[in-house]
């Protein structure tokens, strides 16, 4: 019988009940805890979670905790991090892992230092088809990759009326769009082509300097409406778009555009990969199917399944031809892999790891960079 993992959540808002939610359907996962300064018992009760802390701390001091997935504003990850390590707890969190490199770096020192299981969850990595682009790459089937280009947009941001802690520098550091979802689509690209990042040339903007704040608490994503007298007007200090120019390792030039403010684009992460021999397209919207373009025939479309997936791809299929696997299956397969590391030393994930992290962290901070000088910078370690 496998080990029966014992599993603290520290956040409850979107991301972290998709956490709960996800770690359930692996089987040997026991969500024995949560921790939310604002809706911990709320949030325990209406999941059936046995207990709730307003403190992470007394979760992990009481819990006995295998593992803490942290879910919480960017600000705190580094203290729950570290405070989870130094008492012997593995570590899984959400993007970006800190809102310093500094505090990056410590974690990664201490990661090592302890010996634990560390992970960011960059869950893009993990669709069958991103999974299978990957080792098609691996394999030579596009020729050497020589270009790399896409965007990720959404629209949740779009109104002067929308708020989250994200839009404050204070919370969420120095990049918003960059950090938030930039991160995710750069961690994509860079594992899919295996190619790095060497270089960026960024341009912001801000389509709402000051927006209307409302003077409750708000989850991401929420769409309350509230009375005029129920906002303050903030002003903002982070950016709405991003247009990045890059240059990876290999010789490859990129290009991608991020943006929390393009109408009707919920969640839409494309990539373009182009090689000598053959193109891909890949589509988070359509995120079962693959594209291949080729010269001299016609495209090329690939769905997911058992029979269609590449050899190595093929542990990322839970579910036959048809059936389709979206966000949350990609979270599974992920965390599957984590907890795997955590019971087999031994194995080796493709999950994103503290050093990937951090390495995104460099990234975002030299795309800030790049954009207050207006200039290319060079990534450098």
């Amino acid at each position: 019988m496998r080990k029966i993992f014992r599993v603290g959540i520290a956040g409850t808002g979107f991301i972290g009940k998709v956490h709960i939610e996800t770690l359930r359907r692996l089987g040997n996962i026991d969500v024995v805890a949560l921790a939310d300064k604002f809706m911990a018992q709320d949030t325990a009760e209406e999941l059936n979670i046995p207990a709730y802390f307003d403190d992470y701390k007394t979760m992990i001091d009481e819990m006995q905790l295998d593992a803490i997935h942290i879910c919480t504003p960017n600000n705190t990850h580094f203290e729950i991090a570290m405070y989870a390590l130094d008492h012997g707890v593995n570590v899984l969190s959400e993007k970006p892992m800190t809102t310093s490199i500094e505090d990056a770096r410590t974690l990664v020192a201490k990661a090592k230092e302890t010996g634990l299981v560390n992970a960011i969850n960059f869950h893009n990595r993990f669709y069958p088809m991103t999974n299978h682009l990957k080792n098609l790459v691996e394999d030579g089937y596009l020729g050497d990759v020589f270009s790399v280009s896409g965007s990720y947009t959404q629209d949740w941001l779009l109104y002067e009326t929308d708020y989250s802690w994200r839009l404050s520098s204070k919370d969420s550091g120095n990049t918003r769009v960059i950090a938030d979802i930039g991160s995710h689509w750069m961690d994509l690209v860079e594992f899919m082509s295996g190619q790095k990042i060497t270089s960026v040339c960024a341009d912001f903007s801000t389509i709402h300097k000051t927006r209307k704040k409302p003077k409750k608490t708000v989850l991401a994503f929420s769409t309350e409406k509230f009375s005029a007298d129920d906002y303050e007007d903030v002003p903002i200090d982070t950016e709405d778009n991003a247009s990045v120019m890059f240059r990876f390792s290999n010789g490859a030039k990129g290009s991608a555009f991020f943006s929390q403010v393009i109408a009707g684009k919920s969640v839409a992460i494309d990539v373009l990969l182009g090689g000598y021999k053959k193109s891909a397209e890949w589509h988070s919207e359509e995120c079962n199917n693959l594209w291949i373009g080729n010269r001299d025939g016609a495209k090329e479309f690939l769905e997911k399944g058992p029979a269609t997936i590449h050899p190595r791809s093929a542990d990322k299929v839970a579910y036959p031809l048809g059936h389709l696997e979206g966000f949350t299956d990609a979270f599974k397969q992920c965390f599957k892999e984590v907890y795997h590391s955590i019971e087999d030393k031994n194995f080796k994930g493709q999950y994103a790891t503290f050093e990937d992290g951090l390495h995104e962290m460099i990234l975002c901070e030299k795309i800030f960079e790049s954009n207050q000088k207006q200039k290319w910078v060079e990534i450098g370690n």
